[in-house]
């Protein structure tokens, strides 16, 4: 985005969500105008003010289900974004494998929601006819991969209805840009989002029981839950437990700009992997989180979770050739922001 250019509106679908909030923050330091689309079945209306005190403006929020489709259109004529980042969607492994229904209805359904209505506002009678997604995938399209680290390249698969949907809405979106062409599309297969915002005022905030690592830990370290349930300990990695390719929030944000101004500048549709490209294991983590916040983390060993596999992580490095981008902020620095994040909100957003 040149100096000449206006203020270019970016709609982010969940953009109240843990990694949506956070993105908010990046587009606007980056010169975008972020605009939110949220129904805070996944997040909390609180964000906003702490968005407000981090940006020194509040973010326009509207609010409404991503599944409502004329709702949606009328958000993006609304606004004309220059690009839609789709975060909306739920995203609990374990919960998929209970409540599959849920999963395929909101994240399917969603997903064929927004795209009908960005066809319909972008490729219609007088539209600019250039649509431009980023998808916020993940690495469970690799299902239980055969090696590591990964990439791009790599055989795609599904474990759990969760990465099933992710793989499907894949699919559909290079369905849709072989249908028309001029769609560009930015396919980001995240691997594990962890740490807060460094101002302590925007972090992890799942509701109920955390389905994922680090909110868990800061959980226990805060007092809040007893001890850590470690899923599998007999996997065949150096300790037993699973191994992970965590990555900041704000480096994963970053991504998500790099690869909207790639989008918007070279018109050519791509799919890459966000993440640091080394693994942790599952007590790497913990001892880190200890060392950073000076709390025991007590843990038990269980078994294993349905839908978990050994060991997933990155080979990040097409994102570094096609976007420029690369991960900056160490383990030690995700476990700090999330201490900081929860030590300070002890409740979350509720608190």
């Amino acid at each position: 985005m040149t100096q000449e250019q206006p203020t270019l509106p970016i709609l982010l679908t969940g953009g109240a969500g843990y990694i949506g909030s956070h993105t908010v923050v990046a587009l606007h330091e980056a010169g975008f105008k972020p605009v939110i689309l949220d129904n805070f079945a996944n997040s909390h209306p609180a964000v906003l003010d702490r968005l407000e005190r981090i940006l020194g403006t509040r973010p326009v929020l509207e609010q409404g289900d991503v599944l409502d489709r004329p709702f949606v259109e009328a958000v993006l004529r609304r606004h004309r974004p220059a690009g839609v980042i789709h975060f909306a969607g739920d995203k609990a492994v374990g919960e998929s494998v209970a409540q599959p229904l849920k999963y395929f209805h909101h994240n399917l359904g969603g997903a064929i929601s927004l795209l009908q209505a960005m066809e319909a506002v972008y490729l219609g009678p007088q539209s600019p006819g250039a649509p431009t997604l980023v998808f916020s995938s993940s690495a469970t399209v690799y299902g239980d991969p055969a090696r590591v680290p990964i990439t791009e390249d790599f055989p795609r698969s599904h474990t759990n209805p969760y990465g099933h949907t992710k793989l499907v809405i894949e699919d559909m979106l290079t369905a849709v840009k072989q249908a028309q062409p001029s769609w560009r599309v930015g396919i980001l297969r995240y691997f594990n989002p962890v740490g807060s915002h460094a101002s302590g005022l925007m972090g992890e905030d799942p509701a109920g029981i955390p389905n994922n690592l680090m909110p868990y830990v800061t959980q226990v370290a805060v007092g809040q839950r007893q001890q850590l349930s470690v899923f599998g300990s007999d996997y065949a990695t150096p300790d037993g437990t699973g191994v992970r390719d965590y990555i900041h929030v704000m480096d994963l944000a970053e991504g998500h700009v790099a690869a909207l101004r790639t989008l918007l500048e070279r018109g050519e549709s791509f799919t890459v992997n966000l993440g640091t490209g080394r693994g942790y294991s599952v007590l790497d983590v913990v001892r880190a989180f200890e060392q950073a916040s000076g709390r025991k983390v007590p843990y038990q060993l269980v078994e294993r979770r349905p839908g978990d596999v050994a060991q997933c992580y990155a080979d990040p490095s097409l994102a570094k050739k096609l976007l420029g981008w690369e991960a900056k902020r160490s383990l030690q620095d995700m476990c700090v922001d999330a201490w900081r994040w929860q030590s300070a909100n002890p409740k979350g957003y509720a608190g």
